[in-house]
């Protein structure tokens, strides 16, 4: 019998809250005061979120964020900088308990299980899509989706990304980049590496669309069933706190 599984659709909220609500819910399921979770979500503003242990300033272009109103926050888990548009992305994590039959001690092989549910997703839409070592999901050896994890207090906190759409010049205006000479090369690197949704079938993909073929992806490839919920009280009191006391702060986002 598959597990029941909590959906949550946050909608469009600023980075700040992202991240606050990712760690909310990571705390809440610690205390097994919810259940294991599905959460998708994009960004308004667009945002810059950089790794846990990258620098904000040897990242971002903090002067192209400010002027165009663009966020930037530091994530909890590792990984690489990353541009999160409003319309080109759509965002998911998974809040699940580390002893859950998909967790393995074997950071890839969760990484890949995890994953699994996104490339069955995208495979509903006619994308072939295959998990690429360490936690890459690529398509005819592009890249589509960029994935990053972290475990604490017993629980995995697995979140990314799904390309619907790709602007690389945007996106190396923002990050920052050694000089304008190579900046051009690695717009061209992102053009020649990097697919998306729309412009891999041809077509403007709804995140409607997305969204249902990658619920039917995770519930099928995960053993698991997604019963549509809600951010509960304490989540969201919790999520207020961090935005306020964390994520929001120069302090956290400028710490290394």
């Amino acid at each position: 019998m598959a597990d029941s599984w909590r959906l949550l659709d946050t909608g469009l909220n600023d980075a700040f809250t992202n991240m606050a609500l990712d760690e909310a819910i990571a705390i809440a399921r610690s205390m097994n005061r919810v259940p294991n979770t599905v959460r998708f979500f994009r960004w308004e503003p667009p945002a810059v979120s950089i790794g846990y242990f990258q620098s904000m300033e040897e990242e971002v272009n903090i002067a192209a964020c400010d002027e165009r109103g663009i966020n930037y926050v530091r994530r909890r888990t590792g990984g690489g900088a990353v541009y999160h548009d409003r319309d080109g992305e759509l965002t998911y994590s998974i809040i699940v308990n580390e002893d859950h039959r998909l967790i393995s001690g074997d950071f890839i092989k969760t990484y890949e299980t995890l994953c699994s549910g996104l490339t069955a997703g995208l495979r509903l839409l006619g994308i072939p899509a295959e998990f690429k070592p360490i936690n890459d999901i690529v398509v005819q050896g592009k890249k589509i989706s960029g994935n990053a994890q972290t475990r604490s207090m017993n629980v995995v906190h697995q979140h990314g990304t799904i390309l619907r759409d790709v602007d690389p010049k945007l996106m190396f205006t923002v990050l920052r980049v050694p000089s304008e000479k190579i900046r051009d090369k690695m717009i061209k690197a992102v053009e020649e590496r990097v697919t998306s949704v729309n412009g891999f079938l041809g077509r403007d993909v709804s995140f409607e669309e997305l969204k249902r073929a990658l619920i039917n992806g995770f519930e099928s490839s995960l053993g698991i069933r997604l019963i549509e919920g809600e951010v509960s009280d304490f989540e969201w009191q919790l999520a207020c706190k961090l935005r306020s006391d964390k994520y929001a702060t120069r302090e956290w986002n400028f710490k290394r």
